[in-house]
């Protein structure tokens, strides 16, 4: 996966400040707490398809206090935040890469999953643990174990 993927998922150097061309330049950015432009950027990114901006609001923290932090005042997000942010969108690129196209990409985080005993792959995304378990189906689908 292309580390510059998940940067411009997270709006590029205009929005984080940087360049982020490696892993540990992400984890410095996030440690240091992403721009809260990054999140207002993710959120106009995935609205077309993801139904709304509280879906994201949940995977990356209290919906509350990331209303205030994208109403207006402009803050960074703090790091449990920032890596919260970060793991979405490594997780849309993983998606969108391991299948191929964008759009169907999107449509499969949002549907419920057979493998998933029935869950929608974007709502484990608020946890490592639920991220793993969507990266292992993505590995069988990139591979032609699961269909």
């Amino acid at each position: 996966m292309s580390i510059a993927a998940v940067a411009y998922k997270l709006g590029g150097a205009a929005v984080l400040h940087r360049e982020i061309t490696s892993e540990l330049e992400l984890a410095t950015a996030v440690r240091e707490g992403l721009p809260s432009e990054s999140l207002d950027y993710v959120l106009d990114s995935v609205r077309h398809w993801a139904g709304s901006q509280a879906a994201v609001l949940d995977i990356v923290g209290s919906r509350r206090t990331l209303e205030r932090k994208t109403g207006g005042r402009r803050a960074s997000l703090k790091p449990s935040e920032s890596d919260r942010l970060a793991r979405l969108a490594r997780m849309i690129v993983r998606a969108e890469q391991a299948i191929g196209d964008a759009d169907k990409a999107h449509r499969w985080l949002m549907k419920p999953n057979r493998a998933l005993g029935g869950q929608i792959p974007f709502t484990l995304l608020d946890s490592d643990a639920g991220a793993s378990v969507v990266e292992q189906i993505l590995d069988r689908i990139e591979y032609g174990v699961y269909g």
